[in-house]
């Protein structure tokens, strides 16, 4: 038994180290293809030797191209302020509306949570068409607001504070109450507070669920004012050509963002999830 232990242990860590190849390695091709000269991307592909992952001749041209003749910094931008006003605003209106569906009594609470429930396990595609014609019956197409407001109130997100808002004692809120405390006092500066890492945890959720939309803001917004990083990485194929190693480069660059915020943020957000099973 002792000398099966070994080999088992080695299979075990040689399985692991394959699985990571496979996800690094399109990751990698990526990184080094953006700082290649677009005519060497594909020079080493087949076969796959240490050329293919280590750039001979190395450019950053396709990154300063981005900012000159793409106007990235503006659709940088677009993408940070969409996600991170869904964000704000998408705690504040998820957080209000779980707190009433744990600590108030109204007519019809279970039936309206069930649909809450339902509107995050509908696709999308579902709902698609009927959003657009109210957006633009609305005159939002075209606009920050078709970008942001459909995504603000989540079900996912009210259904995560709710859990959270569940294990709450209500001796903590009586007690605020008989000092005197309004409901406003009691949410911003008792209940918030506590309320960390599912905040975080949603806001994570809102963050990543923006930034790699591509379906909702390629139907709602026509101009390069508003467009997005999703969106723009369609841009680079044209009629004759793909300028491969901008595409690249505009890639890598979105998936180092939001792997940024969520390194710092992975320990928050684990505690958020794990913190708020279902529990009745």
């Amino acid at each position: 038994m002792a000398s099966t232990k070994p080999i088992k242990e080695i299979a075990y860590y040689a399985l692991h180290i394959l699985i990571v190849l496979a996800i690094v390695s399109p990751l990698l091709f990526a990184l080094v293809s953006s700082v290649r000269p677009l005519n060497d991307i594909f020079k080493y592909v087949s076969p796959v030797t240490w050329r293919t992952f280590i750039p001979t001749e190395i450019t950053l041209q396709a990154y300063v191209d981005l900012f000159k003749e793409w106007a990235f910094g503006t659709i940088l931008f677009n993408t940070l302020l969409v996600a991170v006003a869904t964000v704000l605003f998408g705690i504040i209106i998820g957080s209000m509306a779980a707190f009433s569906f744990a600590k108030f009594e109204f007519k019809g609470k279970s039936l309206l949570f069930g649909f809450v429930l339902l509107t995050f396990m509908i696709p999308f595609e579902v709902i698609a068409i009927p959003l657009y014609r109210l957006i633009d019956q609305l005159n939002w197409i075209d606009s920050y607001y078709a970008l942001i407001v459909p995504a603000v109130a989540n079900g996912l997100v009210i259904f995560l504070y709710r859990q959270f808002f569940m294990d709450l004692p209500n001796a903590l809120i009586e007690s605020a109450l008989l000092d005197g405390a309004r409901w406003w006092k009691i949410y911003t500066a008792i209940i918030m507070p506590l309320c960390k890492p599912v905040s975080i945890s949603a806001g994570l959720m809102l963050f990543i669920s923006q930034w790699e939309s591509f379906l909702w803001p390629l139907l709602v917004t026509h101009s390069q004012k508003f467009r997005v990083i999703q969106v723009a990485l369609s841009d680079f194929t044209t009629e004759h050509s793909t300028l491969w190693n901008e595409m690249f480069a505009m890639a890598v660059i979105a998936v180092i963002i939001p792997i940024l915020i969520l390194l710092p943020l992975q320990r928050y957000f684990v505690q958020g999830v794990t913190n708020t099973g279902i529990k009745e």
